[in-house]
């Protein structure tokens, strides 16, 4: 189902896909940046056909925020219109009702969706503090929300939760244990030829795995962020872009920007740096 979507991974991250999808539990993945992460609940969505709601987590984000919030602006304008009007006494009973409720995606996710329940991706957790954390417990064990002026608004049918971490710090045990958890490594030289091939078919076989063994040689340097797999696939496309049929320590350092995001990497590829790679890469491909 996920190969459909070109969604290439291993049997224990398809094992345990499937396991969160027949237990209707959380799955909680973790791992390095631009290793799939994401894309997995994208796949699910669109092979199952279901809604992709996305909570994108942040430094501070609040149950509020995440949950609902109230149109202030259009409940002042309302509240003129019966001042004016003399109404106030009908606008008391309406003003905190469902016209002026604004759904996050928390909130979202609990509604009834065409198709069945949606998939509900609550992206980069480790961003968030902990008494957001605390907050998700209730969610994500009884599929419910609490919103004080209108009562708790409970899930019909549990959304299918992914939940993704890049470690930037440990997320609570107590969120954990109501997931099922997958560490999502770096794939191997084979696997990752076949994610290229399946994202960027117009590569050649010749380009796609020179380009797949640099990326796995740089991933063994001492760099402040080492390149995902998004990276390679971006890197791939760039070179197809600028019709590269083969890699050259110039072509890498003119285009060093597709794999690396930090001038500290960079600078350490500049000059003979990328000729070595390049040639340890190149002989990692010829044959024992």
């Amino acid at each position: 189902m996920l190969a459909a979507q070109d969604y290439v991974c291993g049997r224990p991250l398809a094992t345990v896909t499937f396991l969160a999808l027949r237990l209707g539990r959380p799955l909680f993945l973790e791992g390095e940046a631009g290793t799939g992460k994401t894309e997995i609940a994208k796949a699910l969505a669109a092979a199952l056909g279901r809604r992709l709601i996305r909570l994108q987590c942040y430094e501070g984000l609040d149950a509020a925020s995440a949950v609902y919030e109230w149109n202030f602006a259009a409940q002042m304008v309302a509240i003129r219109a019966a001042e004016a009007a003399a109404d106030t006494d009908h606008l008391r009973a309406g003003l905190f009702g469902p016209d002026y409720l604004i759904e996050r995606p928390l909130l979202q996710a609990m509604r009834p969706q065409p198709g069945g329940a949606p998939v509900l991706l609550i992206d980069e957790i480790d961003r968030t503090d902990e008494p957001f954390e605390a907050f998700l417990l209730e969610a994500l064990s009884d599929f419910q929300v609490t919103i004080p002026e209108l009562g708790t608004v409970k899930a019909p049918e549990p959304p299918i939760v992914i939940l993704t971490s890049n470690r930037t710090r440990e997320v609570h045990d107590a969120l954990k244990r109501r997931c099922l958890y997958h560490w999502v490594d770096y794939p191997a030289f084979d696997r990752e030829i076949e994610i290229l091939h399946a994202r960027a078919p117009q590569a050649s076989a010749t380009l796609s795995r020179e380009v797949v063994a640099f990326v796995q040689r740089l991933r063994t340097e001492d760099l402040f962020k080492k390149p995902g797999v998004a990276e390679t696939i971006d890197w791939a496309k760039c070179l197809l872009a600028l019709d590269v049929l083969t890699l050259s320590p110039e072509i890498i350092a003119d285009t060093l920007g597709a794999i690396l995001k930090y001038q500290d990497d960079i600078a350490r590829l500049q000059g003979s740096e990328a000729r070595r790679l390049l040639d340890e890469a190149r002989k990692s491909l010829q044959p024992a």
